[in-house]
C-alpha cells in the first residue's frame, strides 16, 4: 500500500475529527501529569525516609557511643580515684606519732632525725612522691625524701601554698600543683592538733604519673582539667597546661603568687569548647566552636567540628573534670548506610502500596473508609464517655481524700497541741519540790511578820509595823515573780509566732530549774543575753523546747564531773534564710552512735524505765518545724553533747506560709 492509499479521504466534518483528535491527546497529557507528580511524591517520600532512618541512626549511635564513652569515663574516674584519693586521708594520721609532736613542740636534730625516719617509712609504704611537715611559720621541719636534698624541701618556707595555707585555719585541704622542683602533683593537707590548739601542718604530694597509662583505656584524645580550668593531664602533650577558659588577672596574680604552675604562662586551649554540666549525674558534655583551622591541627587533619563528641565527667571531692574527644566518624558512616537501606525500603513499600492500590475500586474504598469513620466515632464517642466518668469519679475521691487529710491535719495540730500542754504539766510536775521551796520560806516571812504588825499596832508602835507590812509587799512581790513565769509557762494556748527575745526565754527556761541546778552543783554559762537574740516563734512553745532540752542536759549529767551546762547563741543563714541557731551543751557521756540514729523517734528514750516516753524530743522536733526551724543533734569534740535549735529571724515570706506545715 502506497502512502496515497493510506491517508483517509477528505471530510466535509475534518473540523469536528480535530476535536476528536484533540481529546485523547489532552487526556494523555494530564495521565503523564499525575504521573509525574506521583513520581515527585514518591522521590519525596523516599528522601524524607532515608534522611529520617539516617537521623534515627545517627541518633541511636551517638546514643550508644555516649554510653560507651561514659562507661569508660566512669571506669577512668574510678582508677584516678583509687591511685589518688586514697592517699587524702593520710595526713590526718601523721599527728598521731610522737616524734612529730614532739618536733612541732621543740625542735632539735634528734627529733628532726625520728621525725624524718618516719616520714621515709610511711612514704616507702604508700608509694607517694613525698610527706612533708610544716610548722606554724610554714617551714617545712620534716621530709620523707631528706636524702634527696633537691626535692626534700628542708627548711624552705611554703607558706604561700594553699595547702599549707587551709589547714592552719583548721580545715583538710587537697590541690593540684606543681612543685618547687618542676614535678606536678596532687597535695593533701591536714591541720596537727596540740590539743584545741593548731601546732603545725602535715602534707603529702600524690604523684600523677601512673595516670598517664590509663589514656589507652579511653581509646580517644582525653584531658583532666582541674578548678581553674587549666589541663593538667593529657593524652595530646601539647594540650597539657593550657586554660580552657580565659582567667581573670585577679586569678592569675593568686596562681602566681602561690606559684601552683611554677612559672608557666598557661596559653590558651587550642579548642574552644562549650561546656554544660548536669547537676543531678555530673556528666559534662560540650560543644566545640571555633576556629576550624584550629580544631583540624589540634585534632588531626581529616577533622572537623562537626566530626567529634565532647563528654567528660566531675571527679567525685577532687574539683577535677575529665574531657574525652570522641570521633563521630563511625556513627555517621554507619547512619548514611542505614539511611540509604532505609530509603530503598521506602522506595520498595511505595511500589507495592501503588501496585495494590491500582487494583482496588474506588468505590470499595469509599465503603470501606466510611465504615472505618463511623467504627471510629462511635469508639471516640464511647471512650470520651467512659473517661468523662472516670474523671468524674477521680474528681469525687479527691474531694473525700482531701477533706479526710483536713480533718486528719486538724486532728494531728489538736494532739500536738495537747501533747505539748501534757509535757509542760509534766515538767511542772517535777518542778513541785522546787517551787514549795522557793514559796515556803516567803510564806513563812509573810506569817512571822503579820503577827509582828498585828503586836506592833496593838502596843502603838505604828512606825515598826509599817516597816513589817512594807517587808511583807515585797515577799508577795518576790512570790509573784515565781509564780507569773509557772502561770505563763503551764497556760495552754495555740502558736502564735511573733519577734520573740531569745535570751528572756533562756532565762524564763532556767528559772525554772534554778533549784535542781544549785542541788546539783551544775555550773550555768549563759551566754544569751535578753535583748541581743530575737527570733520569730512562739515564746510560750519555745520556752517548752528550752525546758525539755535543759531538762534531758541535767539528767545527761547526773554522773559527770564537772557539770557544766553552756547555752549560747550564733547567727546563721539556711537556704538564703536568716536563723538563730540556739546551742544547748552538756559535759555528760554524749550520744552513741543509735542514739544519734533513733534520738528523734517517738517513744524512743535513753532514760530508765517509766522515766520518759520518749516523746520530748519529737514533740521538740515538730515545734521547731512550725517556727520554720531545725533541731539537730551532735557530740561535741570536748565531750558531751550538743542539741542546735534553728529558728528564723523573721516571718516567712507568703510563698511559705501557704505551704502546710508537718
Amino acid at each position: 500500500m502506497n502512502p496515497a492509499q493510506a491517508a483517509p479521504p477528505p471530510s466535509a466534518n475534518a473540523p469536528a475529527g480535530a476535536a476528536a483528535a484533540v481529546r485523547p491527546t489532552s487526556e494523555r497529557v494530564g495521565w503523564l501529569a499525575r504521573r509525574l507528580l506521583l513520581l515527585l511524591v514518591g522521590a519525596a517520600l523516599v528522601a524524607l525516609t532515608g534522611a529520617g532512618v539516617y537521623q534515627h541512626s545517627y541518633a541511636q549511635g551517638e546514643h550508644s557511643l555516649k554510653a560507651a564513652t561514659n562507661s569508660r569515663l566512669d571506669l577512668f574516674a574510678t582508677v584516678v580515684e583509687a591511685r589518688v584519693r586514697r592517699l587524702e586521708p593520710v595526713p590526718a594520721t601523721i599527728q598521731l606519732n610522737p616524734a612529730v609532736l614532739a618536733l612541732l613542740r621543740a625542735p632539735d636534730p634528734a627529733r628532726e632525725r625520728a621525725a624524718n625516719d618516719y616520714l621515709a617509712r610511711l612514704n616507702a609504704h604508700l608509694g607517694s612522691v613525698a610527706v612533708y611537715v610544716l610548722d606554724v611559720r610554714g617551714v617545712v621541719l620534716a621530709s620523707s625524701n631528706v636524702a634527696e636534698r633537691d626535692d626534700s624541701l628542708m627548711g624552705e618556707d611554703v607558706s604561700y601554698r594553699p595547702y599549707y595555707l587551709e589547714a592552719l585555719a583548721g580545715r583538710s585541704t587537697r590541690h593540684f600543683a606543681i612543685g618547687s622542683g618542676g614535678q606536678a602533683g596532687y597535695f593533701a593537707s591536714h591541720p596537727i592538733y596540740d590539743g584545741p590548739r593548731v601546732l603545725g601542718v602535715a602534707a603529702i604530694k600524690i604523684g600523677l604519673d601512673a595516670l598517664e597509662q590509663t589514656w589507652p583505656m579511653l581509646a580517644a584524645p582525653a584531658l583532666v582539667a582541674d578548678a581553674n580550668q587549666v589541663v593538667i593531664l593529657s593524652s595530646q602533650p601539647a594540650w597539657r597546661y593550657t586554660s580552657m577558659a580565659p582567667l581573670p588577672a585577679e586569678r592569675r596574680v593568686d596562681l602566681q603568687l602561690t606559684q601552683t604552675y611554677g612559672a608557666l604562662r598557661l596559653p590558651q586551649f587550642p579548642i574552644d569548647v562549650l561546656l554544660s554540666v548536669d547537676e543531678d549525674t555530673q556528666e559534662v558534655q560540650g560543644v566545640v566552636s571555633g576556629d576550624e583551622a584550629r580544631y583540624r591541627e589540634a585534632l588531626g587533619a581529616g577533622s572537623n567540628r562537626a566530626g567529634h563528641l565532647v563528654l567528660g565527667r566531675s571527679l567525685d571531692g577532687m574539683d577535677w573534670r575529665v574531657l574525652i574527644f570522641t570521633s563521630l566518624s563511625a556513627v555517621r558512616q554507619q547512619a548514611l548506610v542505614d539511611g540509604v537501606g532505609g530509603a530503598m525500603t521506602a522506595a520498595f513499600l511505595i511500589l507495592l502500596v501503588l501496585y495494590w492500590s491500582q487494583r482496588r475500586r474506588i468505590e470499595r474504598q469509599k465503603l470501606a473508609a466510611k465504615r472505618l469513620l463511623e467504627q471510629v466515632n462511635a469508639d471516640l464517642e464511647r471512650q470520651v464517655g467512659l473517661r468523662t466518668q472516670e474523671l468524674t469519679d477521680a474528681n469525687e475521691q479527691l474531694r473525700r481524700e482531701v477533706a479526710e487529710r483536713q480533718q486528719t491535719e486538724q486532728t494531728l495540730r489538736s494532739a500536738q497541741d495537747e501533747l505539748v500542754h501534757a509535757g509542760k504539766m509534766a515538767v511542772l510536775g517535777q518542778l513541785a519540790a522546787s517551787i514549795t521551796h522557793e514559796l515556803t520560806q516567803p510564806l513563812g516571812g509573810i506569817r512571822t511578820l503579820a503577827g509582828n504588825a498585828a503586836e506592833f499596832m496593838r502596843r502603838g508602835n505604828h512606825a515598826a509595823a509599817q516597816e513589817n507590812l512594807s517587808i511583807v509587799a515585797r515577799l508577795v512581790e518576790q512570790m509573784a515573780r515565781i509564780i507569773d513565769p509557772l502561770k505563763s509557762f503551764s497556760r495552754k494556748s495555740s502558736a502564735s509566732p511573733g519577734a520573740t527575745d531569745v535570751g528572756r526565754v533562756v532565762e524564763q527556761a532556767l528559772f525554772l530549774y534554778q533549784l535542781r541546778v544549785r542541788h546539783d552543783r551544775v555550773r550555768v554559762e549563759n551566754r544569751c543575753a535578753p535583748g541581743q537574740w530575737t527570733a520569730w516563734c512562739d515564746a510560750n512553745r519555745l520556752e517548752q523546747v528550752l525546758v525539755n532540752l535543759v531538762g534531758n542536759a541535767l539528767d545527761a549529767m547526773r554522773e559527770a564531773d564537772p557539770r557544766v551546762l553552756t547555752l549560747s547563741a550564733e547567727h546563721r543563714e539556711a537556704a538564703g534564710v536568716a536563723m538563730v541557731a540556739l546551742t544547748v551543751r552538756d559535759s555528760g557521756k554524749g550520744l552513741s552512735e543509735t542514739d544519734q540514729q533513733r534520738l528523734f523517734e517517738p517513744f524512743y528514750t535513753t532514760k530508765p524505765s517509766g522515766a520518759g516516753l520518749g516523746l520530748g524530743l519529737a514533740i521538740c522536733r515538730d515545734l521547731a518545724a512550725e517556727f520554720g526551724g531545725d533541731l539537730q543533734a551532735h557530740n561535741h569534740p570536748e565531750g558531751g553533747a550538743c542539741f542546735v535549735l534553728t529558728v528564723p529571724v523573721g516571718p516567712a515570706p507568703e510563698s511559705a506560709k501557704d505551704t502546710p506545715s508537718r
